[in-house]
C-alpha cells in the first residue's frame, strides 16, 4: 500500500512562502517553489489557494500582523507619565525605530509591502490600517484635530524612504547610517510635536 500523500497545512504554506521571500525575493515566490518546500505536488496548492497573487495577499497581511505587533510593543514599551500619558515623542521615535528594525529583520516582506503589485494580491485597506493603529493613537492629541492622518503619514514616507534607500545600498558616502537614522527621526518627530503645539496655541 502506498503511503498517504502528505498535506500541507495553511499554516505550512504561508511558513514557507515567507521563507522563500526572505531568501530568493518576489520572483522566487512561486507555486511550484512552495509545494517544493512543503513536500506537495502543486496542483495540491489549489486546494488552499486560487492563484499566486492570492497567496501574496495572504503573505502581505500576514507580514503586515507581524509589523503591527512590533509597532504595537514598541509604543507599549514607553512607560506613562503621572497622567497616565506616555510621551508623544517618545513613543513616536519607538515606533520608528521598530518600524526600521522590523524591515532590517524582514527585508523581503518588507519590500512586498509596497510592491506594485496588482490589485487582487493587495490586502485591504484595513489591514494596513490596523498595523498603523499605535501610530495613529501616539499622534491622536498631538496634532491639532484633523491633521493625525497626515502627521502619520509624513513620518512613515521618512521612514519608508531611508529604510528602502538603506535596504538598496543608496548610501554610499560612508558614515554612521544608524546615527543618520537617529537624526532623521528626531528632526520629523519634533516638528510633528512643535506643530501640534503650535497649533493648540
Amino acid at each position: 500500500m502506498s503511503p498517504a500523500p502528505r498535506r500541507a497545512s495553511d499554516a505550512d504554506i504561508l511558513a514557507a512562502a515567507r521563507a522563500i521571500l526572505e531568501e530568493d525575493g518576489l520572483e522566487g515566490v512561486t507555486m511550484l517553489a512552495i509545494a517544493g518546500r512543503v513536500g506537495v505536488r502543486p496542483p495540491s496548492l489549489y486546494k488552499h489557494l486560487e492563484s499566486r497573487w492570492q497567496l501574496l495577499r495572504l503573505v502581505a497581511e500576514d507580514a503586515y500582523a507581524d509589523l503591527g505587533a512590533a509597532v504595537d510593543r514598541a509604543s507599549a514599551s514607553v512607560p506613562a507619565g503621572a497622567r497616565r500619558r506616555r510621551d508623544s515623542r517618545a513613543r513616536l521615535t519607538a515606533i520608528a525605530v521598530a518600524y526600521r528594525d522590523w524591515a532590517h529583520a524582514n527585508p523581503g516582506a518588507y519590500r512586498l509591502l509596497y510592491a506594485p503589485l496588482p490589485a487582487e494580491a493587495r490586502p485591504a485597506p484595513a489591514v494596513g490600517g490596523a498595523a498603523a493603529a499605535a501610530l495613529l493613537d501616539a499622534v491622536e492629541g498631538v496634532v491639532p484635530d484633523g491633521e493625525e492622518l497626515a502627521a502619520a503619514r509624513t513620518l512613515v514616507a521618512f521612514a519608508n524612504g531611508f529604510v528602502t534607500m538603506e535596504l538598496a545600498g543608496a548610501f554610499r558616502l560612508g558614515g554612521d547610517i544608524d546615527a543618520a537614522y537617529t537624526y532623521g527621526v528626531a528632526v520629523v518627530v519634533g516638528a510633528v510635536v512643535d506643530r501640534g503645539r503650535g497649533g493648540r496655541g
